[in-house]
C-alpha cells in the first residue's frame, strides 16, 4: 500500500464532510446582539434620536477600565463618536477610576477607540458627511465571551414635535395594551 494514500481498505474512515453551498459558508451578524450583562445604557438616545442603523463595536480598554467596567461603573449619557483619519473613536464616556488601580490607573474620559471593519467605518463616514446623521452609543455590554461592546447607531437628531408625536404614540401603545388586557 502507498504512504500517504488514504483508501476505505486501509482502516481509515472519514467523516462525513458539511456541504459547502456559498450560502453557509459566513453567518450573518444577529440584528440583536448578545447580550449578557449590560454595564451602561444611553435611554435618552431613543427619545432624542430617530436610529436608522445599528453597530456592534469593540472597545480598546486598558486593564483598570475594564475592571471599572466589571464593577458595573460606567457612564455614555452624553458621549457620541466620530469618524477621523479613518477610525472611530468614543468621545466624552465617563468610566470612573479603578478603585484598587494604582498609579497606572486611567483617565476617566479619555477618548476610546472603537474596534468596527473597514467597510462598516466608511459607510457611517458616508453617512455623516452626507446625510448629516451622527454616531450615537446606545449600551455598553459584556457579551457572551465576555468581551466589552458597545452598540453604535446612526441617527438623526428629531425635532421637538417629532418627539412629541412618538411621546403621543408611545402613550396611546401603551393605552391600546391596557385596553386589550382588559376587555380580552
Amino acid at each position: 500500500m502507498a504512504v500517504g494514500k488514504l483508501t476505505p481498505s486501509s482502516g481509515f474512515h472519514s467523516a462525513p464532510l458539511a456541504p459547502t453551498s456559498p450560502g453557509l459558508m459566513a453567518r450573518p451578524k444577529p440584528p440583536i446582539f448578545e447580550k449578557t450583562k449590560i454595564v451602561a445604557e444611553n435611554r435618552r438616545a431613543k427619545y432624542d434620536y430617530a436610529i436608522d442603523t445599528v453597530y456592534e463595536a469593540g472597545i480598546a480598554l486598558t486593564g483598570t477600565e475594564v475592571k471599572s467596567l466589571r464593577a458595573g461603573q460606567g457612564s455614555i449619557a452624553e458621549s457620541y463618536a466620530e469618524v477621523k483619519d479613518g477610525q472611530v473613536w468614543l468621545i466624552n464616556s465617563n468610566l470612573p477610576e479603578f478603585s484598587h488601580g494604582n498609579r497606572f490607573n486611567h483617565e476617566p474620559k479619555r477618548a476610546r477607540k472603537l474596534l468596527l471593519h473597514e467597510r462598516e467605518i466608511k459607510r457611517m463616514h458616508g453617512a455623516v458627511a452626507r446625510d448629516g446623521m451622527t454616531l450615537v452609543p446606545l449600551m455598553i455590554y459584556f457579551n457572551s465571551k465576555g468581551r466589552a461592546k458597545v452598540e453604535l447607531a446612526l441617527a438623526k437628531g428629531k425635532k421637538a414635535h417629532d418627539k412629541r408625536e412618538s411621546t403621543k404614540e408611545r402613550d396611546w401603545q401603551r393605552d391600546k395594551a391596557r385596553l386589550m388586557r382588559e376587555r380580552g
